[in-house]
């Protein structure tokens, strides 16, 4: 095997163009801000009313976000063993963002004055779950298209291009926002802004879906339903990460510290928002600026990475995590927010990317990359499900958000105590050897 053409590498990069704008956009920075704005009221107050239950907005949305995930996590080892197995891998990653971008596009009918909760929550739920779900197709690709080797800087590449790309939407949403052209005003430039997130996705997607290779079926001849196959193939995809000890501490420690890293980086906006009283323009600036951070940060732990191995920068980035969560509990002005967010930028990128790269390179020679990046992806969505319900949880517990990021603390520790068995396994196999 050989690391594919430059235009096949490009065209896998380029859907990390195409998607993470909603990450950005949706997640981080402007639906969390529009949500809580518009969900407020004069007589309520942050209590929304959900199906007949009440909730605070902020929380609403980390349970939203939460659900989204778990059931990301429930479909994707089912449609990423089968996509394994009769080799459609692209056609899934196509259907998922379909499905994120068209909901994407959804949100711009959710406004008020009276605002339907249940249509905003159930959108955004499905274009969490299209990201979520192409995510684990688009990873799958990496194994396939990359020799060892190469990994770790094709997928820094891939991030790298994910943040120039949702930078550059953001400028614009900001612009719509900040100078409010063609005399729109009131929500629309945000509502606007949703819209081209949604067809930014779907459009540059298309050039991935161009230039990516179709994938090969493992199973030739089919004795059952896909369904069946399905789970034949995640059986023994789960019986090898079980015999792959460096690799399942790995997964362990990666769920840990993963439910802080997300959770941090999605409900940074609201923090900001509603503990520090920072406007809107300052957020989304201070957003961009962690996104332009992290292509340094990307692209500088991949080169650590080289030279002192994964597990060891994992380990060092985990510990500047800790501390980033020390310091946003005890900030309280706008000038320890956007140090913060500077910070938060160096280590993003890199911890992201450098776990991506991580797993493909710890994870054994196989055809079934899908249904191994399926266990990557599980494990990712259900740490951020658990992360963001304790964040929000915490959060109406105790009226501060502020108690919520201390106990984000907790999840990096044991993380890094499962990175350091990794480590530790890793190196008396390697004296064995």
């Amino acid at each position: 095997m050989q690391t594919a053409s430059k235009k096949v590498i490009n065209g896998w990069a380029m859907y990390d163009w195409a998607n993470s704008v909603y990450n950005l956009v949706i997640t981080t920075t402007f639906f969390p801000i529009y949500f809580t704005t518009i969900t407020h009221s004069d007589t309520n107050g942050n209590n929304v009313s959900f199906f007949g239950r009440t909730f605070v907005n902020s929380a609403l949305y980390d349970y939203s976000m939460a659900a989204a995930f778990i059931l990301a996590a429930l479909l994707s080892p089912i449609l990423s063993s089968i996509a394994d197995t009769r080799g459609n891998k692209k056609r899934y990653l196509m259907l998922f963002t379909w499905l994120g971008g068209l909901s994407c596009c959804a949100l711009f009918n959710f406004t008020g004055p009276n605002p339907s909760v249940e249509y905003g929550a159930i959108f955004f739920i499905l274009a969490t779950l299209g990201y979520c779900g192409g995510l684990v197709f688009y990873n799958s690709y990496l194994p396939e298209i990359a020799v060892v080797e190469d990994r770790d800087r094709i997928s820094a590449k891939g991030y790298a291009m994910g943040y120039i790309g949702s930078v550059l939407l953001q400028l614009i949403g900001f612009a719509l926002v900040v100078v409010k052209p063609f005399g729109i005003d009131g929500g629309m430039p945000v509502r606007i802004t949703f819209l081209l997130t949604g067809l930014w996705w779907i459009g540059f997607a298309q050039i991935t879906f161009i230039r990516l290779p179709a994938s090969k079926a493992t199973v030739q001849q089919h004795s059952a339903s896909a369904l069946t196959e399905g789970f034949r193939e995640l059986k023994k995809v789960f019986a090898q990460v079980s015999g792959m000890p460096v690799l399942k501490r790995f997964l362990r420690g990666f769920f840990f510290y993963s439910m802080g890293v997300q959770t941090v980086m999605m409900a940074a906006t609201i923090f900001g928002s509603q503990e520090l009283g920072l406007p809107a323009d300052k957020l989304i600036m201070a957003v961009v600026a962690i996104q332009i951070v992290a292509v340094l940060g990307a692209w500088g732990i991949a080169r650590l990475s080289g030279k002192f191995g994964n597990l060891p920068v994992l380990m060092v980035v985990v510990v500047l995590w800790v501390c980033i969560c020390l310091a946003g509990y005890r900030m309280q002005t706008a000038t320890d927010f956007y140090l913060l967010a500077i910070a938060v930028g160096l280590v993003m990128g890199g911890v992201q990317s450098l776990s991506r790269s991580t797993y493909a390179k710890l994870m054994p020679e196989t055809d079934d990359t899908a249904s191994f990046f399926s266990y990557y992806d599980v494990v990712e969505k259900l740490s951020i499900a658990i992360g963001m319900i304790t964040f929000g949880y915490i959060h109406e517990l105790t009226g501060s958000m502020r108690n919520s990021v201390l106990a984000l603390i907790v999840f990096f520790a044991i993380g890094l105590i499962w990175l350091y068995s990794a480590l530790q396994k890793q190196k008396r196999l390697a004296a064995g050897n």
